[in-house]
């Protein structure tokens, strides 16, 4: 077989991915969902026809589902190949949100479309969008103290959906009879589906300029370099083994924090081992995460330190995921898992973090705020006479590093979603935002600091409302990394005429009854801290305070700089004495 020139090599990489970053572009301008056509909650990929393994995927999918897609699109080979699932034809679009088949909660909803040339299967087409509802027993699906899968909505394996290009009425009827706002529904199925077929109609273009043998062989030459090229990265790793621990605030069940215990092996064939033995059992909640997301969660975080890496399966071959069974980690039917995508990803990839900053301090950062921040708002809006289903999520800061400060209202580390703009929310749902600001003081004081998280006070303007929460780190802040220390937790308060209310589990609560006037107000976390506090620039110090990022008593505490009053410049005398003082107390 000829070897394929670089050039080509590379037009064809960037014509796959063009394919995948369409998609992407189609299903967000196509869906009904603000959470999909505003924030981007979905992601777009071609998957191979034998196993189901990552070909492509669009840069502006969320990164959870790097490994999910491809789970879920092998499941679906397998349940072909054993006759669980009627075998493909052109124009099919099968259909599945089971999150023990390789998803993640029920409500990301997965469609693969089956790409044939003369006549034989090529590849796979999948993508996956959040739908704001899937039923269950609260609005949005997010119910924090549900003990049972079937609690949280309506679960069903790969079905074909679409027959021949032609939507199936019968299975479609099931699906909106048991979902809320189910006129939106439609239109986001519509979506997803047109989303597949522009990549189908683009594929096929890609194919037919360079021939599919061609661009076969280019995916399997891509496969290899991208192992390649991360065994090198892994390879600047000393071997050995390091360890971390992660924490949860709880289930949202039991009252009591969840551990993620993690050892990473850094292997003489310059692989990665990744061994969560000692982490909590099962847990009653919805906390559990099933392994196919713990999975993608251990690899979007290797990706975040080598994001240069090309995306495809190759990438991820050098990394082991040791079985986790026993923990929550390895979710089985029927343990709830509402969770886990949102919330359990982000405290697996800081465990991810916490462990690899030891080895490469130079490519890693201290913890993110790790939470989507979820909050659901359903009701009834009587100026429109009709029900509606509102999906909030947020940012928060990011961690300090090596290079600089963190970000600050990041976006969570599992995805690129982004909050629906407020003058949208506002105009979809009878709501209005009194504040919306960055969480000043929430970032860990460090050399280098962590970011800052967000501060938003949303009001019910009309109708009655049931709000549900389950977000995380309102407990525990974000692990500072070297010596950094720890961001701010966030907190959930529901401001009401009768009084206010604080979740007991801290960041998990369902059916809170609300009326009209009654305010959620959320803090959400700062990020780690890098490195010692009282090393940082003085300059910085005194630069972020000027900037009204925190106050002069604030950084005299956690950074040990003084600041003169008059001209807001670093007491350079007084601070030296201060850190001096310090320094021989710690000893």
């Amino acid at each position: 077989m000829k070897v394929l020139d670089p050039i080509t090599l590379t037009v064809i990489q960037s014509s796959l991915q063009q394919v995948c970053d369409e998609m992407d572009l189609a299903f967000s301008r196509a869906a009904f969902s603000p959470i999909i056509s505003e924030a981007d909650d979905r992601s777009d990929g071609i998957y191979a026809a034998s196993d189901g393994s990552l070909v492509a995927q669009g840069l502006g999918g969320l990164p959870v589902f790097v490994g999910t897609m491809a789970a879920s699109t092998r499941t679906l080979i397998e349940y072909i190949d054993d006759g669980r699932a009627l075998p493909p034809e052109p124009g099919d679009v099968y259909a599945v949100n089971d999150p023990y088949l390789g998803g993640t909660h029920l409500m990301d909803v997965r469609f693969s479309m089956p790409v044939f040339r003369q006549g034989a299967l090529f590849c796979w087409l999948s993508n996956v969008g959040h739908w704001p509802d899937i039923g269950g027993a609260v609005p949005g699906g997010f119910s924090a103290s549900a003990t049972a899968v079937e609690q949280e909505g309506l679960r069903f394996p790969p079905v074909k959906l679409f027959k021949r290009g032609a939507l199936d009425p019968e299975l479609v009827a099931i699906i909106l009879s048991n979902v809320r706002v189910s006129e939106q529904r439609v239109g986001d199925i519509h979506a997803q589906h047109a989303a597949l077929a522009v990549g189908h109609e683009r594929l096929g273009e890609v194919l037919d300029r360079y021939g599919d043998s061609i661009v076969q062989q280019a995916i399997d030459e891509l496969k290899t370099r991208s192992a390649q090229q991360m065994r090198d990265r892994i390879g600047r790793i000393a071997e050995g083994t390091y360890r971390s621990r992660a924490y949860l605030d709880s289930d949202g069940v039991v009252n009591e924090p969840l551990v993620i215990e993690l050892a990473v092996t850094r292997t003489a064939e310059c692989n990665l081992v990744f061994d969560f033995t000692g982490s909590s059992p099962p847990c009653k909640g919805p906390m559990n995460c099933v392994l196919a997301t713990t999975h993608s969660s251990v690899y979007l975080a290797v990706r975040h330190i080598f994001p240069d890496i090309p995306l495809s399966a190759g990438a991820f071959e050098p990394l082991d995921v040791l079985d986790p069974s026993g923990t929550f980690l390895h979710a089985r039917y029927p343990a709830p898992v509402s969770g886990c995508a949102a919330e359990v990803s982000q405290r697996i990839a800081e465990a991810v973090f916490a462990a690899l900053v030891q080895a490469i301090p130079e490519a890693v950062t201290a913890s993110p705020a790790g939470t989507s921040g979820n909050f659901a708002l359903g009701g009834h809006d009587p100026e429109r006479g009709g029900d509606y289903v509102m999906y909030q999520i947020s940012g928060g800061g990011y961690g300090g590093n090596v290079a600089g400060d963190g970000l600050s209202n990041g976006c969570s580390t599992i995805g690129i979603s982004k909050s629906p703009p407020i003058e949208i929310t506002e105009q979809a749902f009878p709501v209005l935002f009194n504040e919306y600001a960055l969480r000043e003081g929430s970032g860990g004081a460090g050399t280098t600091r962590g970011g800052f998280g967000l501060i938003y006070d949303v009001e019910l303007l009309r109708g009655e409302a049931s709000a549900s929460f389950v977000m995380d780190h309102c407990r525990f802040g974000p692990l500072g990394a070297l010596g950094g220390q720890d961001g701010e937790p966030g907190s959930i308060t529901v401001i009401r005429a009768s009084g206010t209310h604080r979740p007991a589990h801290h960041s998990k609560e369902q059916g809170l009854a609300l009326e009209p006037g009654d305010r959620v107000r959320v803090e959400t976390p700062g990020g780690g801290g890098y490195g010692p506090a009282f090393e940082r620039d003085a300059s910085k110090v005194a630069r972020d305070v000027a900037l009204g990022y925190y106050t002069a008593e604030q950084v005299s505490e956690r950074f040990g700089v003084v600041i003169v009053t008059d001209s807001g410049d670093p007491d350079e005398i007084a601070t030296r004495a201060l850190r001096t003082s310090a320094q021989k107390a710690d000893r």
